[in-house]
């Protein structure tokens, strides 16, 4: 999925991502959240165990107690409850173990699906930031969504 260029638009991807690089990540993927700040895990169905997509939490900030979250469905898997069955565990897993205040996230304006998705999660549009991403076609807004996450 890193490698696929259609999801490298909202990933700050340029280019591909080599084995190596690949394989030096997955070395030190079971590093704690606390010292990489980062948490990156694949979805899977649960009959197959085949990957249906990946779900991040990136930009940890301790002192705050928030981070970012960014996922990624399959084409074909879309539209199939992965996402927000991912999501719903996310968000359970951030406050009670993560121990986080909340999590946000960043939308292209024409992604309605993951804005419903997030939306559906409890997340809240927050604002629009103008011409954030750049596109072959030109420039594009992106929706802040914000989840507080309290009892």
């Amino acid at each position: 999925m890193e490698n696929d260029p259609a999801v490298w638009g909202v990933s700050d991807m340029l280019v591909p991502i080599s084995r190596y690089t690949l394989r030096q990540y997955l070395e030190h993927a079971s590093a704690d959240f606390q010292e990489v700040r980062q948490l990156r895990l694949v979805l899977c169905r649960q009959d197959t165990q085949a990957a249906v997509g990946t779900v991040d939490v990136f930009d940890y900030s301790p002192l705050h107690q928030r981070a970012s979250v960014g996922i990624t469905v399959l084409g074909q898997h879309r539209r199939q409850g992965y996402g927000r069955a991912a999501l719903d565990l996310l968000v359970l897993y951030a406050h009670q173990v993560l121990q986080l205040h909340q999590m946000y996230c960043t939308i292209a304006v024409t992604n309605r699906a993951s804005i419903r998705l997030f939306k559906a999660a409890g997340f809240k549009k927050i604002g629009v930031r103008r011409e954030w991403l750049r596109t072959p076609s030109g420039w594009q807004d992106v929706v802040e969504m914000q989840h507080l996450l309290v009892n």
